[in-house]
C-alpha cells in the first residue's frame, strides 16, 4: 500500500535507532505474517535492516480484507503455494512485530526481475518497492501511538518488544539476491535497470487479473477515504471567523467547553482501555518461554 510523505517526515529526523513504520490494516498484519513481501510507498526506503511495524487505528473493512486475501491466494498459486494461513485477527493501534528491509527498487525494476518468484513480481504496485525478509511477530502485541513516516521507537518500548519476538514461517520465503554480493546496500532504485531493460510479463489468468484489480482498488479506495477525512478536518479548522466581538467570545467559550468535554471523554476511554488491556495481558500469562519475559517487560512499562 502506498504511503504519504517522505521518510524524513516522521520522528527520528533521518537518524534511526529503532525505526518503526505505521501501516493500515490488513497490510500491516499481512507483512508481519510473511504473506506480503513488498511494501509499496511513494518514496524510497530511507534505511536497511530491522523495521518495526505498527498497525494504525483504522479498523479495516471486511471487503478490504477479502480483496487482499484473494489477491495473495491467486498470486501464490502461480508459484504452487496453496496452503496460506491468513491472520485470524487484524488488530489496530498495536505494535505487531518487525521485518528486515534488505533493499528498495522501483516498481518497474521489480516487475522485470526474473530472479524472484512470479508472486513477488506481481506485488510491484506503482512507486517504490521496499523488499522485506525475515518477518517476526510479537507474542503479545501491545498498544501504542503511531506517527507518519519512519520514526524511532521509544527505548522502553523497544526494550520490551525485542524480548517478545517469535519468527514467522512464510508461505513462500524469499531471499532477494544482491546485484553485488560484496555490497549489502546494492539493492537500491536504479540498480537493476541495466539488467532489466524490459519488464518480464507474467502470464495472468482472468482470476489473477481480477485479484490484482481488486487489491489495487482496495488500496486506492483506502487512500481516497483518508484524503477525504483529512479534507473535512481541514475545512472544520478553517471555519468562517465570527465578526461580532461578543459573538466571538461566546463562540470561543463554547468551543473550549466542547474541547474540555471531548478531552475528558477521551481520557476516560483511554483509562478504560488501559485497564482492559492489562486484564487481558495478565489473563494470558504463561509460566515459561519468551512470553513471560515480554509480559514482565510490559508490566515494567505500566509501572513506569
Amino acid at each position: 500500500m502506498n504511503g504519504k510523505g517522505g521518510g524524513g517526515s516522521g520522528r527520528g529526523g533521518g537518524r534511526y535507532r529503532n525505526p518503526c513504520l505505521t501501516m493500515h490494516q490488513p497490510w500491516a498484519s499481512l507483512l508481519i505474517h510473511g504473506i506480503k513481501r513488498i511494501e509499496g510507498r511513494s518514496w524510497p526506503a530511507p534505511l536497511t535492516g530491522r523495521l518495526w511495524i505498527h498497525a494504525a487505528s483504522k479498523v479495516p473493512e471486511p471487503d478490504t480484507i477479502k480483496a487482499m486475501e484473494k489477491f495473495y491466494r491467486e498470486i501464490y498459486a502461480l508459484d504452487g503455494a496453496t496452503d496460506i494461513k491468513f491472520p485470524e485477527h487484524y488488530p489496530v493501534s498495536r505494535l505487531l512485530g518487525c521485518v528486515e528491509i534488505v533493499g528498495c527498487l522501483r516498481s518497474e525494476e521489480l516487475a522485470g526481475w526474473k530472479e524472484v518468484p512470479e508472486s513477488v513480481r506481481l506485488e510491484a504496485f506503482p512507486g517504490f518497492c521496499w523488499l522485506c525478509e525475515k518477518p517476526q511477530k510479537l507474542i503479545v502485541p501491545f498498544e501504542m501511538r503511531g506517527y507518519q513516516g519512519v520514526y524511532n521507537l521509544e527505548n522502553k518500548i523497544y526494550e520490551a518488544a525485542v524480548r517478545g519476538l517469535t519468527a514467522i514461517k512464510s508461505p513462500l520465503p524469499v531471499k532477494f539476491p544482491l546485484p553485488d554480493p560484496q555490497n549489502s546496500l546494492s539493492l537500491k532504485p536504479g540498480s537493476l535497470m541495466s539488467s532489466s531493460s524490459k519488464a518480464s510479463e507474467v502470464e495472468k489468468s482472468k482470476s489473477v487479473s481480477a485479484a490484482i484489480a481488486g487489491a489495487r482498488a482496495a488500496a486506492t479506495q483506502f487512500a481516497r477515504k483518508d484524503e477525504t477525512r483529512s479534507a473535512i478536518k481541514e475545512q472544520k479548522n478553517q471555519a468562517t471567523p465570527v465578526t461580532d466581538i461578543s459573538n466571538r467570545k461566546t463562540y470561543n467559550l463554547r468551543s473550549k467547553g466542547r474541547i474540555q468535554e471531548e478531552n475528558q471523554a477521551e481520557n476516560s476511554e483511554e483509562k478504560l482501555m488501559c485497564v482492559i488491556e492489562k486484564t487481558k495481558t495478565r489473563s494470558t500469562l504463561f509460566p515459561h518461554g519468551p512470553s513471560k519475559l515480554f509480559v514482565e517487560a510490559v508490566k515494567g512499562l505500566a509501572i513506569k
